[in-house]
């Protein structure tokens, strides 16, 4: 009679977040003490823009990282991924680089009627319905961005947002991977959870920020809205915002690095 053997894995983990920045050739001197995270690389390439002399860390895939000046201020943006799970590979990077703060920027759908295609909403807390956070925390942990950074961006946002007749809204946001399966029923339990909005990201940058113990936060402009129907993907005003916050993230650096 034949006998098998079952081989098991020894090592604690097969690709650490070292180990990406290894394949990347990064180190953390390389990168800047903040660093700004749009999703799509379009808006990264509106955020290079804006820095004196910026330096590529890295492109890998389709993920680039650049340094430069912003008011004489080191920064560094990375476009972090439209998903959990890139996102998740690109975060990991950022704090294995050892960034100080990360300043998330992306997009979202609105969850309540008087929320407009084109406002904001600043991420107070997660609703986590991803594939990628139980991996890291279990289901009684809180995902929530940084107190002190999230006040400081609100009001920003707030004072900016308001030349442009836009509204600022706080509150948690649901971040899901299924996004053709955002059905009424699903939508309505997250909104019984205090979710007002809805993405793919905040959660897993968020959780593994904290994992890390690096302080993060998450501004999103909104897309569409689920109660209404409304779809602004095309909607002047929802570009608009998307800009505006490449100059949130500006401000709120330069107020920490000023010490205000």
């Amino acid at each position: 009679m034949s006998t098998s053997t079952v081989d098991r894995m020894t090592r604690d983990v097969h690709l650490s977040g070292k180990d990406l920045m290894s394949m990347v050739q990064l180190r953390p001197k390389d990168i800047g003490s903040y660093a700004i995270v749009p999703g799509p690389k379009e808006r990264l390439d509106s955020l290079v823009k804006k820095m004196e002399n910026p330096v590529k860390n890295f492109s890998f895939m389709e993920y680039n990282m650049f340094t430069g000046n912003i008011n004489g201020i080191r920064v560094t943006a990375i476009n972090g991924g439209r998903f959990a799970a890139d996102t998740a590979i690109t975060t990991e990077i950022l704090c294995n680089a050892e960034a100080k703060v990360l300043i998330r920027i992306g997009s979202c759908g609105a969850m309540r009627k008087d929320i407009k295609i084109g406002d904001f909403i600043m991420t107070t807390g997660c609703v986590r319905g991803d594939g990628v956070t139980p991996y890291y925390v279990d289901d009684k942990f809180v995902t929530a961005p940084d107190a002190a950074l999230t006040q400081k961006l609100t009001v920003i946002a707030k004072k900016v947002a308001a030349g442009a007749a836009l509204a600022v809204h706080e509150g948690k946001v649901w971040s899901t991977d299924a996004i053709l399966r955002e059905t009424k029923e699903v939508v309505n339990k997250v909104i019984d959870q205090g979710a007002i909005g809805v993405d793919m990201v905040s959660a897993p940058f968020l959780t593994i920020a904290q994992v890390y113990k690096i302080p993060a936060v998450s501004i999103l402009a909104v897309s569409d809205n689920l109660i209404t129907g409304q779809m602004g993907f095309i909607n002047p005003d929802y570009y608009m915002a998307e800009g505006m916050l490449i100059q949130f993230a500006v401000e709120l650096i330069k107020q920490l690095e000023s010490g205000e």
